[in-house]
């Protein structure tokens, strides 16, 4: 690690905040779209993620966010995203 200067940032302080947005984002994915579906196999898993993905960035307003989309909160413009 020291050849390729890299630094452990994770010190134990503030390690449970880092960690909640991303349990609520999985929660969230698996309430509003995994548990929804009979999955079958991976290429389906995936298909379902990356439309959830896809909702949650562009179409669902965040609370966080002043109810925008992160695609407009970050951006500042709805991307275009074209259908696979």
């Amino acid at each position: 690690m020291t050849e390729a200067k890299i630094k452990i940032s994770m010190d134990g302080r503030g390690r449970y905040l880092d960690n909640i947005f991303i349990e609520r984002l999985w929660r969230s994915l698996k309430q509003e779209a995994i548990y929804l579906h009979e999955i079958t196999d991976g290429f389906q898993a995936e298909r379902i993620i990356d439309n959830w993905i896809a909702f949650y960035n562009s179409e669902r307003p965040h609370t966080a966010l002043d109810k925008r989309t992160p695609d407009i909160a970050y951006f500042g413009q709805l991307e275009t995203r074209n259908a696979a």
